[in-house]
């Protein structure tokens, strides 16, 4: 009709909990006042946070307006206008292409001419309100007052009972609720007749009301909606993924009154349906393995429109290396009695040591199988409109998008905080979501190719071919005979429980039905927080069996081959070369990787940063790496799938370091905006911040949860205490044990191995050594004319070693505080790695220089960065060297003995 799609718009908010109060036809009008001004003609949707124009042309893009960045709301001329003066102004979908949003900065003016004039007032008073709203500190004030003036519209509105099917309708009950769609919300009004369902929102859309024949529907199911007993969901169909509608009420017993009404009626039309009644049938093979887990989902309150609460499937398949696909052989299979965290071994190893040092409540996993964030992964090609609004107006890192099955598979066995499953779309009909058909620009991996269809594995010669055979897989003897176990696990008695340790599927208490009241939660601030982050993280299934899940009843076929089980066959495969060679070094081997230091190859590199890179972390596995830049980004960039996984920006300031903590689950950041930030890897998110200078913060170390912090303030500081266990709960407070005072600038600090004595280089040049156990000075030695770049206690702590600007290293005794040996290159020394006898410097050019401290003099010099090495990290056997640069690059190195 040449207008944008009707559906779009429930796609373009960026809140997750956004209303659409309004709409009404109007002009934009452009170039006010001008000669050659003009009226782009179409619709203004007044929604809870923005206001949105959607013009009926689709060369045009969508104006969103938040009304937070409203500087002016007001009514223009006498013409029937409003008028908005905006700081950000967000344009979408230009000339019908979903593609990034484009954002516009500056005080610019708006004008919308509504059609009907008379309106206007009451148009700017709703906006003037929601603005207020929208300007509130707090978040739990905005949604507080949000949510005032939507009851109040609700309570001066009622259904409109002219849009009966029939005149001979009987009125049962009348409600307030919501209708449910994917990140958007309706509000309006419900009604139920003897004959029909019906939902008409406050804004009209979809359409001015919602009519479903009682007559028609085969299903409903009370739905848990952000924890709270207020969901119901109505299906016309048997067997259908989607439902026909799903709506959220404002009070638990509107919900259950109207459920019953609907039960009752259905008493007489349709079966009722229990867990166990679908059991059965899917027992005696009356229903397929695929609509046995369509109906657990529905069960267990997952719903298409609901993406916190998607519906769960299982990754069935193990091998996406075969150029055939053998269902006779069980290693095509993934073991199904295991969750996918507990599939590797040394992962769950790992994660188990790290379990059983976690105070409680203790969980196995950061993150969730399910999450919105997971399901829009997979649905980016045929939902990109969530994806974008989920994420801002902005895809994710190309290397990070849904690419290939097989990298997809990989990083579920083997990331650190990857454990998701899958969607039921692998096993429908539909290939759209493989193939990128709307030819959408997802930007280009670092290998330089761009994003188009998913990868598929060698066995499947086309998307069709693919489905096809998942579906097979899916229905296979194998998966008859093992369904169960993955059952007992999702949704059954595994799922949490005195054996979720032993089945090795335990996540946090939030995660699970009943794992928090949000009603008990007081403060405002609070309860939204926690709501927004059990929504974002996912949850998990509610439980429907408490006892072991029985075995499908399946005709006994040909038994298949046993010789290497499928629970032993992670222990039975080879260990990769180069995984644990290294795990049991002696201080020899250690000596002769040093020994070959000059050795030293260039692997891979990679620029993932726009400025500087200022840090290195690495996880104790070396799967994940985390840098720190001047571009005021924390990046995790994964080694194994080669991809940058996470970008973080915590404020709009350089950061100077990183390092991570035991457990590898926390990563800690430092940055010249004078605090320390402390990063949940398995949350996503920041989980604490440290405020705890007065200049900027240089350095960070940590042992024994002390954290010492290096400052532009002149000091270093000594800090007891751990971070809060989860993003949103009650900031932690950390106890400052001591404070080591400098007459400047402190630019970096190392801790011995002991963690007994602390080194401290200062802007001027001075080495300052320090005993930690009375915070007492012991040594202090002028080393430098200029910045002491770097400095480290030898493996032995008898000695310092210092780099300088001057292009000095010097090795200073740790006893008595004497320099006992200077060597000088003709440039700076930026940082360094050493054994005591030999060091790996990096210099100002970006060369890479191995010193014999012994020899007193420079052994190889190797061509690294273009621009000054940075920051050198070596892992404990010293196999291993990443480096990072003022070029943005991080480059990996490796010893060739």
């Amino acid at each position: 009709q040449g207008k944008h799609p009707e559906n779009l718009f429930s796609l373009l908010l960026l809140n997750l909990e956004e209303y659409y109060f309004e709409q009404h036809t109007a002009n934009h009008i452009l170039h006010k006042g001008c000669h050659n001004e003009r009226k782009v003609r179409g619709s203004l949707k007044i929604c809870s946070k923005s206001v949105i124009f959607e013009p009926d042309a689709i060369s045009q893009p969508i104006i969103k307006i938040p009304l937070r960045d409203c500087i002016n709301i007001g009514k223009h001329g006498e013409n029937g206008a409003n008028r908005h003066f905006a700081k950000y102004v967000y344009f979408i979908k230009e000339h019908n292409v979903v593609a990034p949003y484009k954002i516009e900065r500056g005080k610019m003016e708006y004008v919308f001419e509504l059609d009907v004039s008379g309106k206007v007032e009451d148009v700017v008073e709703t906006l003037l309100q929601l603005h207020r709203a929208s300007c509130l500190d707090k978040l739990g004030d905005q949604t507080a007052m949000i949510t005032a003036i939507l009851q109040s519209r609700l309570a001066r509105t009622s259904f409109d009972k002219n849009r009966f099917q029939s005149v001979s309708e009987k009125l049962h009950m009348e409600c307030k609720a919501e209708m449910v769609t994917p990140l958007v919300t309706n509000p309006g009004h419900v009604c139920i007749t003897d004959t029909n369902l019906y939902f008409q929102p406050l804004s009209g859309y979809p359409k001015p009301v919602v009519q479903i024949t009682l007559q028609d529907v085969r299903r409903i199911y009370k739905r848990r909606h952000g924890l709270m007993p207020l969901g119901l969901e109505v299906f016309c169909t048997e067997d259908d993924l989607c439902s026909d509608i799903y709506l959220k009420f404002y009070e638990p017993q509107d919900r259950d009154d109207l459920y019953f009404y609907i039960a009752t009626y259905l008493e007489h039309h349709v079966a009722e349906h229990t867990a166990e009644s679908y059991m059965l049938q899917w027992q005696r093979g009356h229903l397929s393995n695929y609509q046995y887990l369509l109906h657990l989902n529905n069960l267990a309150d997952r719903s298409c429109n609901d993406l916190s609460q998607y519906p769960v499937f299982p990754w069935i398949i193990n091998d996406y290396s075969s150029t055939e696909l053998d269902l006779s052989d069980p290693g095509t299979f993934r073991d199904l009695s295991k969750p996918v965290g507990a599939l590797n071994k040394e992962r769950l190893e790992r994660l188990l040591t790290r379990y059983q040092e976690m105070p409680e409540p203790k969980f196995m996993y950061g993150s969730h199988y399910s999450s919105p964030g997971y399901v829009l992964f997979y649905l980016v090609r045929i939902a990109p409109e969530y994806m974008l609004c989920l994420q801002n107006g902005r895809f994710d890192n190309a290397d990070r998008m849904f690419n290939s099955i097989a990298e997809t598979w990989k990083n579920c066995l083997d990331g650190a905080t990857d454990f998701k499953e899958l969607i039921p779309e692998f096993y429908g009909d539909d290939v759209s979501f493989l193939v990128n058909s709307l030819k959408l620009d997802l930007g280009k991996r670092q290998g330089g190719q761009m994003v188009d269809d998913v990868e598929l594995p060698p066995w499947a010669s086309s998307p069709e071919d693919f489905l096809q055979k998942s579906k097979g897989a899916l229905e296979s003897s194998y998966v008859s005979e093992h369904l169960h176990e993955w059952i007992d696990l999702i949704f059954g008695y595994k799922q949490k429980g005195s054996d979720a340790v032993g089945a090795h599927n335990v996540f946090h208490p939030l995660t699970y039905e009943g794992g928090v009241d949000l009603n008990s939660i007081e403060d405002p601030d609070e309860k939204v927080a926690m709501l927004t982050q059990i929504l974002e993280f996912g949850q998990t299934p509610k439980q429907l069996f408490v006892t072991p899940h029985p075995q499908r009843i399946t005709s006994k076929l040909k038994s298949l081959p046993q010789t290497c089980s499928y629970n032993a066959s992670i222990a039975c495969s080879p260990v990769s070369p180069g995984e644990e060679s290294f795990e049991d070094l002696t201080e020899e081997s250690k000596t002769l990787a040093w020994n070959n230091i000059t050795k030293l190859q260039l692997h891979e590199q990679y620029k993932i940063h726009k400025e500087a890179v200022t840090g290195i972390a690495v996880s104790h596995n070396g799967s994940l790496v985390f840098t720190t830049s001047q571009d005021s980004t924390l990046k995790m960039f994964s080694k194994e799938s080669k991809m940058l996984q996470r970008s973080i920006s915590f404020s709009n300031m350089a950061l100077s370091s990183c390092l991570l903590l035991p457990g590898d689950a926390t990563v800690i950041s430092s940055s010249w905006d004078n605090n320390v930030y402390f990063y949940s890897i398995a949350f996503g998110r920041r989980q604490d911040t440290l405020m705890g200078h007065d200049d900027a913060v240089s350095k960070i170390c940590w042992h024994d949860n002390r954290l010492y912090s290096a400052s532009w303030d002149s000091t270093v500081k000594v800090w007891s205490g751990v971070p809060a266990e989860m993003p949103g709960t009650k900031r932690h407070h950390f106890d400052l044990l001591a404070e080591l005072e400098h007459d400047v600038s402190v630019d970096t600090i190392s801790l011995n191995a002991a963690s007994t004595l602390l080194v401290s280089g200062t802007k001027e040049g001075t080495v300052s050594i320090w005993d930690l156990t009375t915070a007492t000075l012991l040594h202090q030695i002028p080393c430098h004319a200029g910045t002491v770049c770097d400095a480290a206690f030898s493996p032995d702590s008898r000695h310092v070693l210092s780099a300088g600007a001057d292009g000095c290293l010097n090795v200073i005794d740790v006893q008595t505080g004497m320099r006992i040996s200077s060597l000088t290159s003709d440039e700076p020394q930026r940082c360094f790695i050493w054994d005591g006898n030999s060091v790996l410097s990096g210099s100002q050019s970006g060369e890479l220089l191995v010193w014999d401290l012994l020899g007193a003099k420079i052994s190889e010099r190797i061509q690294g960065h273009t621009g000054a090495v940075t920051c050198i990290w070596m892992n404990e056997q010293c196999s291993s060297i990443i480096t990072g640069g003022e070029d943005r690059q991080i480059m990996f190195w490796k010893l060739q003995y």
